[in-house]
């Protein structure tokens, strides 16, 4: 069983000892305790953004602190994400520290996108957490199963974003840019559109695999890796849905 989330694998849940999971109901993860953590990641997410947000936003624009924060959180996010990923047991300091990091990059570019298009953020904000609401319905409903050619076309359609991505970066740095699938034309509208379908779908396996981990017992720090993971990919969402919304505007 697989998520397309990167942070999520089919050992995931597995008790990293033995490579069995557990069993003990004091020490296992439960769904209420994945929730409330993730509702606390979450709110370390939203006071860091916060504070970005009045550094990095003035009346004339984006302030000399955007970059810094945009950067650090990304760079440092990135880095304790990974952290989070090959040392799971971490979990309980390295996914509230994550949370905190990418807080300062999310307000940061939030700055930078409110001074360019009005009302795009608040807009971003209830697309994604409607958009989350609705995945977890259709869920929960059976209205979406999750099959194996379920979760083998999203991790697909998943890593094929993530090296699209890659490219970008990579051929950035040589001045090269992909054409099309990042400008407001309809190749890029349905591209980003594409990519916000995709990681809502990345939600719903997420779903799923947690609630595989609470089923079988898996250990108690996996609240919050399971948390830490569904935030990865509501960051991935919210920004996915601020690039669509700008290419939109940018037609009128």
């Amino acid at each position: 069983m697989r998520s397309g989330n990167p942070v999520l694998s089919d050992s995931t849940f597995l008790d990293l000892g033995s490579g069995a999971v557990l069993s003990r109901p004091a020490d296992a993860m439960t769904l209420n305790g994945t929730i409330a953590k993730t509702g606390f990641l979450l709110f370390l997410t939203v006071l860091t953004a916060a504070f970005a947000w009045n550094q990095s936003i003035s009346p004339a624009g984006p302030t000399a602190a955007a970059p810094i924060y945009m950067w650090g959180g990304v760079i440092g996010g990135l880095i304790v994400a990974f952290i989070t990923i090959f040392k799971k047991q971490w979990s309980p300091v390295t996914a509230p520290l994550y949370a905190l990091l990418e807080g300062f990059f999310l307000g940061a570019i939030s700055a930078v996108f409110a001074h360019l298009y009005e009302g795009i953020v608040m807009q971003a904000v209830m697309l994604t957490f409607g958009t989350l609401f609705a995945m977890l319905f259709a869920y929960r409903s059976g209205m979406i199963k999750v099959t194996q050619k379920f979760r083998a076309g999203v991790v697909a359609a998943t890593g094929g974003i993530m090296l699209i991505y890659l490219a970008t970066i990579g051929l950035g740095f040589f001045g090269i840019n992909i054409p099309y699938i990042h400008e407001s034309g309809l190749i890029g509208i349905g591209f980003s559109l594409f990519v916000v379908v995709i990681a809502a779908m990345n939600l719903v396996l997420d779903f799923d695999l947690i609630e595989t981990g609470v089923s079988h017992g898996a250990p108690k720090y996996m609240e919050w890796f399971g948390g830490f993971a569904l935030l990865v990919t509501l960051i991935w969402l919210y920004v996915e849905f601020l690039r669509l919304l700008a290419k939109l505007q940018s037609r009128d």
